[in-house]
C-alpha cells in the first residue's frame, strides 16, 4: 500500500506502507518530520497529522484516548488523527495525510 504525505514545507512524499504497521512507523522511518516522541502509545501528540482527500471518514473513529490526547495539540482541524493510531491495511492504499505543525 502506498501513503501519500505532504511535509510541513508542502513537499508531497509517496511511501511504501507495511500491513500492520502504524502511518506514525511508516513516515518515522521514511525520515519525515515525526517526532512521536512516545513511540506510538498515544500519550503524546506529536505524530499529529491531517488526513486529506475523504480518508478521514474511511478510517475507524478515534479513541477516547487519542480524542484526548489530540485537545492537547497545535492547530487541530476536523481531520486531526494521530499517526500512531492509523494502522495501514490494504483498505488504505493511497492514503493522504499532511504533517500538523509543530
Amino acid at each position: 500500500m502506498k501513503i501519500v504525505a505532504t511535509d510541513r514545507k508542502g513537499a508531497e512524499h509517496i511511501i511504501e506502507g507495511r500491513d500492520g504497521w502504524t502511518v506514525m512507523e511508516i513516515l518515522r522511518d521514511a525520515g519525515l518530520p515525526i517526532s512521536a516522541e512516545c513511540g506510538g502509545a498515544c500519550a503524546c501528540a506529536t505524530c499529529h497529522v491531517y488526513v486529506e482527500g475523504g480518508w478521514y471518514e474511511k478510517l475507524s473513529p478515534p479513541s477516547e484516548a487519542e480524542v484526548d490526547m489530540l485537545d492537547m495539540a497545535l492547530a487541530v482541524e476536523p481531520n486531526s488523527r494521530l499517526s500512531c493510531q492509523i494502522t495501514c491495511a490494504p483498505e488504505l492504499d493511497g492514503i493522504k495525510v499532511t504533517i500538523a505543525p509543530e
